[in-house]
């Protein structure tokens, strides 16, 4: 019975570790190489959403990899490598998304934020100026 439990817990814990991400070169050219790492870098999990491909040990993640490794050793330019990946898979799969009709919002949003807040502390300070300053110091309505 013992035998029968250390196998059990073995091939669980056997089973649960995840693939290793692919951390070989892809290329021996140290350019193409450095190329291909600030790609995977710069693109999205789409399945984790919150990983870069890099770093994501998801099947679909190692496909991207091998389909950006691919379309370097084929000669394509970064843009059309990204070009590739946006008509796949959206904006979305860009951590950087480009400017466009359809992200304008995400490029203008901050600026406008910053504007409405510096705005608003202008409005609050000037009318805290105009508040009538009490140098006197009221202790249950008598002062001393």
């Amino acid at each position: 019975m013992t035998k029968r439990l250390i196998i059990v817990l073995a091939t669980l814990l056997y089973a649960h570790s995840a693939p290793a991400i692919d951390t070989g070169k892809a290329f021996d050219d140290p350019a193409l190489q450095a190329r291909y790492e600030r790609l995977i870098a710069e693109v999205r999990c789409v399945t984790c959403q919150n990983q870069s491909i890099k770093d994501s040990n998801a099947f679909i993640a190692a496909d991207l990899r091998r389909e950006i490794q691919r379309l370097i050793s084929e000669g394509k330019s970064d843009d059309e490598v990204t070009e590739f990946l946006v008509t796949r898979y959206g904006d979305f799969v860009l951590y950087r998304p480009r400017m466009s009709g359809k992200t304008l919002a995400l490029w203008v949003a901050p600026f406008v934020f910053i504007f409405f807040a510096g705005f608003a502390i202008v409005r609050v300070v000037r009318h805290r100026m105009t508040l009538p300053v009490d140098d006197e110091i009221t202790d249950g309505g008598s002062a001393q």
